[in-house]
């Protein structure tokens, strides 16, 4: 039951009552006051009770789910989705076979979609609400490439003593390589260029 309407003496009355039936807090409903309480002649005659309707709130996480969950359907690949709760936040966990579709080259049709599933479960919500999507421990993976490869350039700069660009990444790829090198010493990362084109370059002090 996601929408109620209930009468009572007062329109205060009415709103616990709704939420008892919905079992629902305050903040996750919508309540429309139909009509306002009445008092009939003498107290008596004509009086009518207070009218409201409560909606319950679409549930962000559900449905940023169930947005995936469809899209995923629609491409036409076979997989699950799971939900779990990290120290970095709220995670949707992809696995399946095909799995390589969801993730496109270099990671970009997983990262679109997490932008799409974030936009979905926004558009119902009063609080930002941030969704992470992984498959198949493909972010671990790729953070895991991505420091090494933040090595290697940053020794190759040293060699040659001239600033080493990398290829463009988005934000959250530029912001790997940056936290992998910003405690040696010997070279500084900053990043150039405009969003899809912007890169991190490696420079030696």
């Amino acid at each position: 039951m996601n929408k109620v309407t209930v009468s009572g003496r007062t329109v205060e009355e009415a709103v616990v009552q709704g939420l008892e039936k919905l079992e629902a807090e305050r903040g996750d409903v919508n309540i429309h006051v139909v009509e306002e309480a009445r008092k009939g002649f003498l107290g008596l005659i004509g009086s009518r009770p207070a009218v409201v309707e409560i909606i319950r709130r679409p549930d962000p996480v559900k449905t940023g789910l169930n947005f995936l969950r469809e899209t995923i359907d629609h491409m036409g690949v076979s997989a699950s989705v799971e939900v779990e709760e990290r120290k970095e936040g709220l995670y949707f966990l992809i696995s399946g076979r095909e799995i390589g579709v969801l993730i496109g080259r270099r990671g970009q049709t997983l990262d679109s979609l997490q932008y799409l599933v974030n936009l979905a479960a926004n558009k119902v919500s009063d609080k930002f609400v941030r969704i992470h999507l992984d498959a198949e421990g493909y972010r671990a993976r790729r953070k895991e490439a991505l420091e090494t490869l933040a090595g290697r350039l940053a020794e190759k700069a040293l060699r040659i003593r001239r600033d080493v660009q990398l290829e463009p990444m988005n934000s959250m790829e530029r912001k790997i390589i940056h936290s992998a090198l910003q405690n040696d010493g010997r070279v500084e990362t900053y990043s150039d260029g405009k969003d899809p084109n912007r890169r991190v370059v490696i420079k030696p002090k």
